[in-house]
């Protein structure tokens, strides 16, 4: 520990955390009279212009984010040519001392934290900053035993975008590394939600999925294997939460979470079923979202990655010598085939407006956001005086489009406000009201409905009764045939 003050303000009391590019510090605040975080950038890096900027821009751009499971930017500054960033200080442990101190969660507990991540996740992915660094050491926790996410890319983009190798930064955070940044490809908001699948799974069962002696061996097993079966580590998990953590652990990132906001949807819907009295497994059972994830799960298994990831691994094997970073490439990333399921295939909808037998056009303009592959757009609808459109409908719909008479096998909707009451009409005209073609559910975060068999052009997502909140979004449909 040094006896310095930076600053002129902030005197360094206690050295609390070091990484290979910068320590941090419980620092007093002489001019507010308040503990603060300093983190010092380590003097080496100070002479390079481009890593000086980075770390200032960075500072920036998670200044700019006020959310309560954010840790909060102060200051930034140099003094004598040291870079500094201050924090609030959080006085508590991070996540990771406290899965050391208690093991395997309780499930509310584990959920709660893992949810509060996401929303601050899904916070800064909405303001464009992907954190590259998910992981329980990034996680702090309040008195109150609230997280708050910290170091938000600063050391990650510094590490990885500059192909720089710091042992103790890559090698400590290869446990939650996702498949494309072990095989060095670009990261996006998709890899935030595969750490924090991991970081999820450690929670429920006090050990991360792919434990190993190197980089190499994790990123292998990152890259190849499917996670150990939850439920064998802990048969009394709700298998919604089972699917919820194997869809965030997908080594393909289509096949995850399209969104940080949808996998809070879905860790809130768990959330509510844990909550509810009568929740019990026979319930979560019949979980559409289940039915969606297992599969994905088993395909996993039988995925051959191509020769040039096996490159990749073996460019990655110099981390442990200090020579290579893990993605300084600029190549995009890579789509890998994945084993079908039993022949069934995609068909692409057009969402083109709203099915209203008292003929309202009413948000009908946002229809096509419903099909626009992008789960932060939706259509939505919403009611007039009761959950049920204050009686003066029966409902209401989203025309779907498929371009001429397909025979579907099922419809997947995607929403951020779960809870509303659906089913499928099917027919080659919209002129009528067209016959179901499946039973009606409640739909949760994703949710899938099994169709009866019509072949038709045109199906309508019928929607019946509204959630609580009297608002029902369709961020996303997708259909299989």
């Amino acid at each position: 520990m040094r006896d310095e003050v930076i600053a002129d303000r902030y005197e360094l009391e206690e050295l609390v955390g070091t990484g290979g590019m910068s320590s941090v510090y419980r620092a007093r605040d002489r001019l507010l009279e308040r503990n603060v975080a300093l983190k010092l950038l380590h003097p080496h890096y100070g002479d390079d212009a481009e890593y000086v900027e980075r770390f200032r821009r960075e500072a920036r751009s998670v200044a700019q984010l006020s959310h309560p499971h954010i840790v909060t930017v102060i200051d930034r500054g140099e003094d004598d040519g040291q870079q500094f960033i201050v924090f609030e200080y959080v006085d508590g442990e991070n996540l990771k001392q406290l899965i050391a101190r208690e093991g395997p969660l309780p499930v509310r507990r584990a959920v709660t934290l893992a949810l509060e991540v996401a929303d601050a996740l899904a916070f800064a992915h909405d303001h464009g900053l992907v954190h590259r660094d998910v992981k329980p050491q990034n996680v702090l926790l309040t008195p109150d035993g609230d997280a708050k996410v910290t170091d938000f890319g600063i050391a990650r983009s510094l590490d990885v975008e500059q192909g720089v190798t710091q042992t103790g930064t890559v090698l400590g955070t290869s446990n939650y590394l996702s498949p494309e940044q072990a095989s060095g490809q670009p990261v996006t908001p998709a890899t935030d939600v595969y750490s924090l699948g991991v970081v999820l799974y450690e929670l429920l069962t006090g050990d991360v999925p792919f434990p190993g002696e190197n980089f190499v061996a994790v990123a292998m097993k990152h890259l190849n294997d499917p996670p150990p079966d939850l439920l064998e580590q802990r048969p009394d998990l709700p298998l919604r939460l089972v699917a919820a953590v194997e869809r965030a652990l997908e080594k393909d990132p289509e096949r995850r979470f399209q969104t940080m906001g949808e996998l809070c949807a879905e860790l809130r819907g768990c959330l509510d079923e844990l909550h509810a009295p009568d929740a019990d497994r026979t319930l979560v059972v019949r979980s559409p979202v289940l039915r969606e994830s297992r599969p994905h799960r088993v395909r996993a298994k039988r995925r051959r990655w191509p020769l040039y990831l096996l490159a990749a691994l073996v460019a990655a094997a110099a981390i442990l010598a200090g020579v290579l970073g893990l993605s300084g490439s600029t190549k995009k990333p890579g789509r890998h085939p994945v084993a079908g399921g039993g022949g069934s295939s995609a068909v692409a909808l057009s969402a083109t407006g709203n099915y209203d037998p008292q003929g309202s056009d009413t948000h009908a303009n946002t229809a096509s956001s419903a099909t626009d592959g992008n789960a932060g757009t939706y259509w939505y609808t919403q009611t007039y005086a009761t959950p049920d459109f204050g009686g003066l409908k029966p409902g209401l719909g989203l025309v779907l489009d498929a371009g001429r008479p397909v025979k579907l096998s099922s419809i997947t909707v995607t929403t951020s406000t779960p809870g509303f009451t659906a089913e499928i009409l099917a027919g080659d005209s919209v002129a009528t009201q067209p016959p179901a073609d499946s039973a009606s559910q409640t739909v949760s975060g994703r949710t899938s409905f099994t169709l009866q068999g019509a072949k038709a052009r045109y199906y309508i997502l019928w929607i019946t009764r509204l959630p609580a909140g009297g608002l029902a979004r369709v961020n996303e449909v997708t259909a299989r045939s």
